[in-house]
This record gives C-alpha cells, sequence and structure tokens, in this order.
C-alpha cells in the first residue's frame, strides 16, 4: 500500500532540546510490521532523560527519540509477517530481547544484556509518526479501549509484573506506596487478583483522591506517620522514596514480601534484622515479562481503570512541553501525547 515517505519525529539533543525533524518512514524488515503511531504517554523517564540526560548508566550521548507507552495502527507487513494484519489496532510492547541468551531461555527476557528497549540509549523511541516492531511484540486491542488505554497497556504490565513478584493473590493484604500512575495502576491490578484489603500511600491529597475513586479500600497520608506495623502481607512501593522503603518494612507481617518498583535513590538502608527474624523476601523489578496479554485483558474488562492516570493532551509538535509541565489539580497523573488522531486513514 501507498504511505508517505517523511515522517515528523521529536528527537532529543540535549537536556531540554528537543526539536521536530523530518526522517524517512522505515520499511518494516523481516518479521516486523510497520504501526503508524497514535498515542503515547510519557513516562517518568522520558522526563529524566529530558531533564537530565541520563538514567543512572543510561546516558544520552546522541539525538535520542524519547516515548515508549504507544499504540496505533498496523499500515504494512515485513516479509513473514504473520501475526497482524493492515489496520488492526494494537499496542507496543518497546523492549526486543535477544532471545537466545540464558535469561531469555529461561523466560526472564527483561533481564535480557542485549535487550533493545524503546526510548533507551540509543535505541529511539515512539515520539514519532511510523515505528517499526517484531510482530512477537505487537498486540491487538480491542476497540472498545481508546487509544490512550491501548499506550497504557505497557506501565499496567509494570503493575502485573510487581503483583506477580509480590504473589499478590486471594486472601493477601497489599500496602502501595507511592500513588503515581504506576501505583495507581499496580493497586487495581491488587486488587483484580483478589487481595482482600489494598492501601494506598502518598504525600500527595490529589494523589490520593484518585486512588480513592479508583475504588481502593484505604488511602494514607504518609505526612501523618507510618502505616501500621505488621499490618499487610505485600509491600509493593512504587516511589522510589528511601523512606517509603523503610516505613513500607516496617508495615510487614512475618513471611512478607516486598517488591521494590519505584526507582529513586541508588542506596536505602536496610534492615536486616528484620529481615532475617521475620524471615522477609526483598527483591526488586525491571520491567516486565509475558505480561501484555494480562494487562489487555485487565483493561478490557473494566477492572483496570485509567480515569485520573492519563492526562492532558499535547500534540508531537508539543512533546517539549509534555515533558517540562507538571501535572496540575484535575488534569491527570500522565501526559499523553497524541501522534495522529483516531479516524485517520492508513497513510
Amino acid at each position: 500500500m501507498s504511505r508517505q515517505s517523511t515522517q515528523r519525529v521529536a528527537v532529543l539533543h540535549a537536556p531540554e532540546d528537543l526539536r521536530i525533524e523530518e526522517r524517512p518512514v522505515p520499511g518494516p524488515g523481516r518479521r516486523e510490521v510497520l504501526v503508524k503511531v497514535r498515542s503515547v504517554g510519557v513516562c517518568g523517564s522520558d522526563v529524566h532523560y529530558f531533564r537530565h540526560g541520563r538514567i543512572g548508566s543510561f546516558v544520552v550521548e546522541g539525538p535520542l527519540v524519547l516515548g515508549h507507552e504507544a499504540s496505533g495502527i498496523v499500515v504494512e507487513l515485513g516479509e513473514g509477517a504473520t501475526k497482524h494484519w493492515v489496520g488492526e489496532r494494537v499496542c507496543l510492547e518497546p523492549g526486543l530481547p535477544c532471545g537466545a541468551c540464558g535469561e531469555c531461555r529461561a523466560g526472564r527476557y527483561n533481564l535480557c544484556p542485549d535487550i533493545r528497549f524503546l526510548a533507551t540509549p540509543p535505541i529511539d523511541g515512539a515520539f514519532t509518526e511510523y515505528l517499526c516492531m517484531h510482530e512477537d511484540f505487537v498486540f491487538p486491542v480491542p476497540d472498545h479501549l481508546s487509544d490512550d488505554e491501548a499506550a497504557q497497556i505497557e506501565p499496567l504490565s509494570v503493575g502485573v509484573w510487581a503483583c506477580r513478584k509480590g504473589e499478590v493473590g486471594p486472601g493477601k493484604r497489599v500496602l502501595v506506596t507511592g500513588a503515581g500512575p504506576i501505583g495507581l495502576l499496580a493497586m487495581q491490578v491488587a486488587r483484580a487478583a483478589g487481595a482482600d484489603h489494598v492501601s494506598v500511600s502518598d504525600v500527595d491529597p490529589q494523589r490520593l483522591a484518585v486512588a480513592a475513586r479508583l475504588g481502593v479500600d484505604a488511602v494514607l497520608d504518609a505526612r501523618s506517620g507510618p502505616p501500621e506495623a505488621s499490618s499487610v502481607d505485600v509491600l509493593l512501593e512504587c516511589s522510589g522514596a528511601e523512606s517509603a522503603v523503610r516505613t513500607g518494612l516496617e508495615a510487614l507481617r512475618p513471611a512478607g514480601r516486598a517488591v521494590l518498583v519505584g526507582m529513586g535513590v541508588d542506596e536505602v538502608p536496610i534492615p536486616v534484622t528484620a529481615l532475617q527474624t521475620r524471615e522477609l523476601t526483598l527483591t526488586g523489578t525491571f520491567r516486565y515479562a509475558n505480561t501484555f496479554p494480562a494487562a489487555i485483558a485487565l483493561a478490557a474488562s473494566g477492572k483496570v481503570r485509567f480515569e485520573g492516570v492519563t492526562g492532558v493532551h499535547y500534540r508531537l509538535e508539543e512533546a517539549g512541553e509534555a515533558l517540562s509541565r507538571p501535572a496540575a489539580a484535575g488534569e491527570g497523573l500522565k501526559p499523553m501525547v497524541v501522534v495522529s488522531a483516531r479516524g485517520d486513514d492508513l497513510t
């Protein structure tokens, strides 16, 4: 089918230096599909790269296209691609592992040392009109999910993975620290997994209000004091704050599980005696593996909702503003960049 030969791309050249450029539209390779991007969520990692040019050891050393929470429509199939059809609405799993290393062969492809992850230097991301993706990491979404909701399957997958690592299930009492987008989504996944009681802690009243509207059992203002000691079975720490890690661990019952999801400070004092005497399990998370089908099902069923999570819309030309403007009360927590509107033709 015919398509345009060039596309608009938002390219980061230096901290807070984002430029709209014209680049050729790529052609899909073997087992790839070409996706016309429709909606992209702004992740905290995008903001870090935009403001500081790095996240830990990941450093922007050349022009980089940001954005990895994306939805779109398939417009072309590469040789050997058979899993999708032209015109299919899809969301994108942004990491392409090597498939051959020990971690991939063990099913832990999120830990693949050679994974190519969108918007992680030097791999370009989704703030672009067209994107080529391997067909195995493109997933169809039902028509009743909006483009924004389809884009949010990626951060929802973080919540699914966190709950799996925490072994959240029926009868469990869960504490989520941090009511940002990931915390709000992890909270809802915990409820859907059958948790008996889910509470959310934060210092921001606006975020706690969103959690309450989404149906959490209890909201805790962290400014008023720590959670009750030995009161929960699972901690999902989504803030990255040192204080939240410390008080969250204190809130765990014997044999409880703590899952560190939020990325903040590099080092946190750990109460080793408490871990030993109460036999607590402490683990980190890094992205996700094999979560997209479950995340799509949760969103499609309505068990996970995105009201208050997704926020103000920006055009691709306004991506710099989306990356630099903090969310305001009532606007939603996550800016969304609209690359092409629903109802566009396939070209």
